[in-house]
């Protein structure tokens, strides 16, 4: 009875249903121990359509995923191959917007959960049957990644179309595939690469809202940083920042591929109208500032600030560690010849505008290559650090009566006998040189009045501007030795050296020891503990080397003065080498202060608050003296503490694309800067490189808005 009815069921359902149709939508899962993969299909049957819609469907278990087709820093995506398939001319693979992950610094995209990937199926023969073969390697992964390679078939009958109830979940992730879109007239408008070949930064301008994210693919080998947003400009565009990591032409060349001109696949996320693609070819652009031509009287005008400016970094903390140098050319020319003390100081004001011509044709060379450039920006870079580090202590050796700066023979130099017991005459003309190389270079980590802005004029200009401001920078800084060399008998007025100078020099020395204690400090910050001791334990040995010489016989202490010259080279060269790129900043910061990010100051401008943007580094020495005098204190804290107050603080001891662009927005090139962003100043209300108390409350009432001041 129960067979009989059974064969009555199966007779009605073979004519109401085509043969083979029950099943034809969805082939058999492909199960793991960390998920399952199928085929799917929009359709029961093949019908007459020329295109036919399917899907390569994914289900993982909890907190297991696989990746996108660019899976980015690890991974790799499914590649499915169609081997064995009957009436498959072609087969297209659609990507859903996937997901972005940051794991231990690792950035990857994929999915988890559930995906279907869209197909788009083309068979030889419209309207007969179509039989898929897949073989499906993909990776999954959670904590530990599992290789698999998944088997699929799928058997779609010929007949007439009808909707399957795997259709929904087809277009569900066919709607989250991002809209293709050509030229950059939509949202993307512009795609530019900046820099030279092997230091290439690749821009994107987008019109987006929200919290979007780029995600870039580039031509075979190219990789890609993480796309941060960088800025907004004056539209309220995007605008997109991703360093480049270009392959090598050929090994015996080295030379790195441009990314200029070749094909990349750009996909805009996290926008409320959805997700778009574009392929296109990024030109290439050198970041130029344009700046409104200036007459002569302007012109004029910012020479005198920087003569100005230079002149006041005399009296800024950077040079107070170079202190010693100063007051021992003084001392040490003290009762000599007119002459000699005007050639002492005329060197140490020449080594002084060499430095800083030297810094300007650095910055040109930098603009002309499309890089980043500021006033003390060399600072950010661990070799020059561990350079001067090593100098440092050089002169503190010098100072301690270690060694004495010598002139070759051939150079005639009264300063090299005059007197025994002089420890000051020995230095030369080449000492005093160095001396006025040396307080130039490390004034930079400082910025005087004036000298934001005529540094600010000269790098928004052309080599000729940038050259007339350095050089006036220089005048300004070396205007205190040409006074002396004018009127050397100013150097008379301090007692003849002696024996109390001995122990002068003894005493200064420390002030170089402290010097060289702050540059490792820096280094520590920038590239990490390991590479900073091991700098201070090799200039430790190298001092100790230049002290062990004394004891050593006339015949030996020519080789073991090449100790020093040894150590001192992998005091240079071997700490970088230890270096973390990862390492974080320890400059102090309170509690209030957030992370800098120049895209959300908009946002709290808009919702009525006051936003104040410290952008400071390690090694700014007038950014400390700031954060002591004003920024620290209890009545500005109190202020910044408000609710109404935002405090965002950019640590520029690295180089930070992100910080180097929200400078320029300012024509400003050094640190500290310091604005105050709010309802009545979107714009931002920039204060000066000092900070006064009573400015930055003038500023921080100046830019909220009229009810909230009334209301206090």
């Amino acid at each position: 009875m129960f067979r009989g009815l059974v064969g009555i069921f199966l007779v009605i359902l073979g004519v109401l249903v085509p043969s083979g149709s029950i099943f034809a939508a969805a082939g058999p899962w492909w199960s793991t121990d960390h998920g399952a993969v199928r085929l799917i299909a929009e359709s029961n049957a093949v019908g007459s359509a020329a295109k036919l819609h399917l899907g390569l469907h994914f289900k993982m278990k909890p907190g297991w995923k696989i990746y996108w087709r660019s899976p980015g820093d690890a991974g790799f995506p499914p590649r499915p191959s169609w081997k064995g398939s009957q009436n498959l001319a072609d087969i297209k693979v659609d990507w859903p917007a996937p997901t972005r992950f940051s794991v231990l610094g690792l950035e990857t995209l994929g999915y988890k959960k559930e995906v279907v990937l869209p197909l788009t199926v083309r068979p030889f023969e419209t309207g007969k049957a179509v039989n898929i073969k897949a073989t499906v390697p993909y990776l999954t992964c959670e904590e530990i990644c599992v290789p698999y390679e998944a088997k699929l078939t799928l058997a779609l009958p010929a007949g007439s179309e009808s909707s399957s109830t795997e259709g929904y979940l087809i277009n569900k992730y066919v709607s989250a595939v991002p809209k293709k879109v050509t030229g950059t007239a939509g949202k993307i408008s512009s795609v530019s690469v900046v820099g030279p070949a092997g230091k290439q930064t690749l821009q994107v301008t987008a019109a987006v809202s929200g919290k979007p994210d780029l995600l870039i693919e580039g031509p075979r080998g190219f990789r890609f940083s993480k796309a941060k947003l960088v800025a907004r400009d004056d539209d309220g565009k995007a605008v997109f920042a991703a360093l480049v990591s270009p392959p090598i032409r050929s090994v015996k060349a080295g030379k790195p591929l441009d990314l200029a001109g070749k094909d990349i696949v750009l996909t805009l996320l996290g926008d409320a109208k959805g997700a778009v693609e574009l392929k296109t070819r990024p030109t290439a652009r050198v970041v130029i500032q344009t700046a409104p031509p200036v007459s002569m009287g302007a012109f004029l005008s910012i020479l005198a600030f920087a003569v100005l400016g230079g002149l006041i970094l005399n009296l800024m903390p950077c040079v107070l560690p170079v202190l010693s140098l100063k007051m021992l050319s003084v001392i040490g020319l003290g009762g000599e010849d007119p002459r000699v003390v005007r050639k002492g100081f005329l060197a140490s004001a020449a080594g002084i505008l060499v430095s800083f011509l030297i810094l300007g044709s650095a910055a040109v060379i930098l603009k002309a290559t499309g890089q980043a450039t500021g006033w003390g920006t060399q600072f950010q870079q661990p070799v020059f650090l561990t350079v001067m580090a090593v100098v440092v202590a050089l002169f503190a050796a010098n100072l301690w009566g270690m060694f004495e700066i010598r002139l070759p023979s051939f150079v005639s130099d009264r300063a090299a006998t005059a007197g025994q017991g002089n420890p000051g005459a020995g230095q030369g003309m080449a000492g005093h040189f160095a001396t006025g190389a040396f307080a130039a270079l490390l004034a930079t980590p400082c910025s005087a009045p004036f000298l934001g802005t005529a540094v600010g004029f000269a790098l928004a200009r052309g080599a000729f501007e940038i050259y007339a401001i350095f050089t006036a920078l220089g005048l300004g800084l070396a205007l205190p030795y040409l006074l002396v060399a004018a009127f050397p008998a100013l150097a008379n007025r301090f007692p003849k050296p002696g024996q109390w100078m001995v122990t002068l020099r003894k005493t200064l020395a420390f002030a170089l020891v402290a010097t060289a204690a702050w540059l490792l400090i820096v280094l520590d910050t920038q590239i990490g503990r390991s590479a900073a001791m091991a700098t201070a334990v090799l200039l430790i040995a190298m001092v100790a080397v230049i002290a062990f010489h004394h004891r050593a016989s006339e015949r030996q202490r020519k080789f073991v003065m090449s100790g020093p010259v040894i150590v001192g080279l992998l005091a240079i060269l071997v700490p970088p080498q230890l270096g973390q790129t990862n390492v974080k900043s320890v400059t102090a910061s309170a509690g209030y202060w957030q992370k800098f990010d120049p895209a959300a100051i908009s946002g709290h401008v808009a919702a009525g608050k006051t936003v104040f943007v410290d952008v400071t580094a390690d090694w700014c020495v007038t950014c400390k003296v700031n954060k002591a005098l004003v920024l620290d204190t209890d009545a500005i804290s109190k202020r910044l503490k408000q609710k109404n107050v935002v405090a965002m603080r950019a640590d520029w001891t690295r180089p930070d694309p992100q910080i180097t662009g929200f400078l320029q927005r300012f024509m400003r090139y050094g640190i500290p800067f310091n604005v105050v962003f709010g309802p009545q100043a979107r714009q931002g209300i920039v204060l000066t490189e000092l900070l006064r108390r009573d400015a930055v409350i003038s500023a921080l009432n100046g830019a909220q808005e009229e009810r909230a001041l009334a209301g206090k």
